[in-house]
């Protein structure tokens, strides 16, 4: 077969399908990748090597091999198979479905697997429609989802699932599926009379990032619009692979910008590299609001640094007044001088803990008393209730007087243990110099 011919035969043939799709493992042991799952020996390839396989969730990347997996466990089951795409499915699909498996097992004693993919995308109630006869055992379920399942799934679904996380492949497994793509006559290239430089197909893998989807098809643009040799033959250099794939557009579900904030909050407690990294990546690259970024900053200014250098959130609010001035991306200085101040801060915790102390005493406390000689004693009659003995602390040494300020019952409780972190040293000093007297 020469290139004309394929052309003529992937480009304007119909239904010929792309070289990704026609490369899709047929069996596990074609399958590249997810050894921690199903390597030799693991649960999940016993099951489908024994036509076992229980209801499942298979979570990842795009490009990870869920749907494939999907494939081979067709491919190997005795039972039905049904594929729906949640994008496209409605209630009535998966009713149906399951109206059909109940005939098939009474009819045939045959199960039933229905594949779900992008099963996130199926509402709350379209997922509990499935419950019943995922419960009875009426189908077996597969789903497969890019999106955090604990926050896209139903917990009575999950629950009711094993999950399995794929993780995202790396650029040796790409370049693993693209030779074998080359060699394979049947189904790949293997019969068109190609020469791919190695670097080009180092930059293929490379940029595909282990997303073996993205990577045959920019190996097959290449070959398919690569002109040919005086003999026939295509020559795949460099160029021909750049310009047969660019850099993806990254993309951030909700789950991935919930990640992505929580690395920025927990880098901010010891890392100026990480929490720049992480705020920049998520500004710039994934689109999102540098607002987020700054309310978590202030929290953080008060949760992980608090007293142990109150100019930290002092130069984020002002950092956050900047963004709201003149906004971005010359703002993205300010909001930098900011982010890194507080992580070179000292740190404390210790507003934190000590609301906590607090909460705990509410909890023990019930309703709270107020002291008599704190009561508002500015009217007339307050003295003869009692509300008198205050010491106003202006009028003494140092302006401050030992008094009782709290409830009776927790009347020698401490809440607020400053660290001896920066500032809120000579907070310790002080306070254990009054707690001495």
């Amino acid at each position: 077969m020469d290139l004309f011919t394929y052309r003529a035969e992937s480009g304007a043939a119909p239904g010929r399908q792309p070289l990704a799709e026609r490369m899709r493992a047929r069996t596990i042991e074609e399958y590249i990748g997810q050894e921690h799952i199903v390597g030799p020996g693991k649960m999940l390839r016993r099951a489908i090597e024994g036509d076992q396989v229980t209801s499942i969730i298979l979570f990842g990347p795009p490009g990870t091999g869920k749907t494939t997996l999907a494939h081979i466990i067709a491919n190997r089951t005795d039972g039905e198979f049904v594929r729906l795409n949640a994008v496209d499915a409605s209630v009535k699909d998966v009713r149906e479905t399951i109206e059909r498996a109940k005939e098939t097992r009474a009819l045939y004693d045959r199960k039933t697997i229905l594949f779900l993919d992008e099963v996130h995308r199926f509402k709350s109630s379209q997922q509990d429609a499935l419950l019943p006869a995922v419960e009875a055992g009426t189908i077996v379920f597969i789903g497969a989802t890019t999106e955090n399942p604990f926050h896209s799934i139903n917990g009575a679904l999950l629950s009711r699932s094993t999950l399995f996380r794929l993780e995202k492949l790396t650029p040796e497994h790409a370049m693993e599926a693209m030779r074998r793509a080359l060699a394979d006559r049947e189904r790949g290239l293997g019969a068109l009379s190609l020469r791919v430089d190695e670097e080009a197909l180092v930059h293929i893998a490379t940029v595909a990032g282990g997303d073996l989807r993205r990577a045959l098809n920019a190996l097959e643009l290449a070959a398919l619009t690569t002109p040919r040799s005086a003999d026939g033959s295509v020559h795949i250099t460099l160029d021909a692979a750049e310009e047969s794939i660019r850099q993806p557009t990254v993309a951030a579900d909700e789950s991935t910008q919930y990640d992505v904030l929580s690395a920025f909050h927990k880098s901010v407690r010891g890392s100026s590299d990480a929490a720049l990294f992480w705020f920049l990546y998520a500004v710039e690259k994934l689109g999102m609001d540098p607002m987020v970024f700054l309310r978590r900053l202030i929290v953080a200014c008060s949760e992980d640094i608090g007293l142990a250098n109150p100019q930290a959130m002092v130069q984020a609010v002002t950092a956050m007044d900047a963004y709201h001035k003149i906004g971005w991306p010359e703002a993205k200085y300010n909001i930098a001088q900011a982010i890194l101040f507080a992580v070179e801060s000292p740190k404390s915790n210790s507003i934190g803990r000590a609301m906590e102390r607090v909460d705990a005493a509410f909890a023990r406390l019930g309703a709270a008393e107020v002291p008599m000689h704190l009561r508002d004693g500015h009217y007339k009659g307050s003295q003869q209730l009692g509300h008198v003995g205050y010491k106003y602390p202006h009028d003494y040494p140092n302006h401050y007087v030992e008094q009782q300020y709290l409830p009776n019952a927790i009347r020698d409780e401490a809440f607020f243990i400053a660290s001896n972190q920066g500032t809120e040293a000579k907070m310790r000093e002080n306070q254990q110099r009054r707690r001495s007297k």
